[in-house]
């Protein structure tokens, strides 16, 4: 596995919000340049707005460069993008979301070109980036068409991780949008990251039931009995270690949720809700990706922004996981790569050993 640096990725995100506050103080530590070269893709303008912004923060400087790929190590690089002409501390604007599209344009091409090793995003604004050459609801659906693959949003932290089945629609759709393949399609894209993006050897999994008292045996609605229980049972017949259906309230009031190592919700805010209470500087991680994606686990913080308050410990946090994540991948494409050379390997060095254990004297 290589030791070299990560490049890791940053983008702006919408320049009125809080995105330049929370990557100034989480990189304003002179020593993490030490675990991996940072490159923020976004306006300097708003840089050096945000940073006249922020008090206690003793240095903070940027190397302009044209590309990650020139990227220095031991500094800040910045790849100017995503100019804005007037910035606005919490106010969302045309232009700013502009900005914050084009930011990450710049950035999902340099990781495209292998110029970057991961990429984590600071929040935009879901309305204002909106365009004829922007028509996607959030980051995830957005890289998940731009890279291809299953994509599933997940909330990570030390303690949960939360995939979802739906993400991003109307809640009036959410039942009509839940199949039974597709809930076994989600436990296998999230068991396969748990696997090869957390280390963790055969995850066990929670799905949680839609109606309230998972269904009340059909009394308060059928998707239990008809959608998500058999979907549960042809998963574990696959050899997943699914469980449940789960009413959400008891899972996580409970604490019953400690004793999995995933949790795959109907919806957004079931799985969200009870996340973001228990892990409230979590991760949200795009799995299923060709590349990895980390993000701060909060929005734009609009009523904040500008005026010191906002708390970096989230970004700090997405971008350690990016740099996880990519080391597990790169552990787990070692230990499956050629197993049958792996195997002769291991023979080979177990035959070395026994020809060096001293052999006892003859007795005479």
């Amino acid at each position: 596995m290589t030791e070299q640096k990560l490049r890791i990725g940053i983008t702006q995100g919408d320049p009125n919000g809080i995105g330049w506050e929370v990557i100034i103080k989480a990189l304003a530590d002179p020593r993490i340049t030490e675990l991996f070269t940072p490159v923020i893709y976004g306006s300097p303008k708003a840089a050096a707005c945000y940073r006249n912004t922020i008090a206690e923060i003793e240095q903070f400087a940027c190397t302009t460069v044209a590309s990650a790929a020139e990227a220095r190590r031991g500094k800040i690089n910045l790849v100017a993008c995503g100019e804005i002409a007037e910035i606005q501390p919490g106010k969302p604007t045309p232009e700013a979301g502009r900005a914050a599209v084009e930011a990450l344009q710049t950035a999902l091409r340099e990781l495209k070109a292998g110029h970057i090793d991961a990429l984590v995003t600071a929040p935009f604004d879901k309305e204002t980036v909106q365009s004829d050459e922007f028509r996607h609801t959030g980051h995830t659906e957005y890289l998940a068409a731009e890279l291809g693959g299953d994509s599933m949003m997940i909330m990570c932290s030390d303690v949960l991780r939360v995939g979802l089945v739906t993400k991003h629609i109307p809640v009036s759709e959410i039942a009509a949008s839940i199949s039974k393949e597709k809930i076994v399609e989600d436990l296998r894209i999230l068991r396969r990251s748990l696997i090869e993006d957390f280390g963790i050897v055969e995850p066990r999994i929670a799905v949680m039931a839609l109606n309230p008292h998972a269904g009340d045996g059909g009394l308060l609605g059928r998707e239990e009995l008809e959608i998500i229980r058999p979907a549960i049972v042809e998963a574990f017949n696959e050899g997943i270690l699914a469980f449940g259906p789960f009413a959400a309230d008891g899972l996580f009031a409970g604490g019953g949720y400690a004793r999995y190592d995933g949790i795959l919700a109907m919806y957004h805010d079931q799985g969200l809700a009870p996340f973001k209470s228990i892990s409230p500087d979590g991760v949200n991680f795009t799995a299923g990706l060709s590349a990895v994606r980390t993000s701060p686990d909060h929005g734009t913080a609009f009523d904040i922004a500008g005026k010191d308050k906002a708390d970096p410990q989230s970004m700090r946090n997405a971008i350690y996981t990016a740099i996880d994540i990519v080391r597990h991948r790169e552990a787990w494409a070692e230990w499956t790569a050629n197993p049958l050379q792996h195997a002769e390997r291991e023979k080979s060095s177990r035959d070395a050993s026994v020809k060096e254990v001293p052999q006892a004297a003859d007795k005479e």
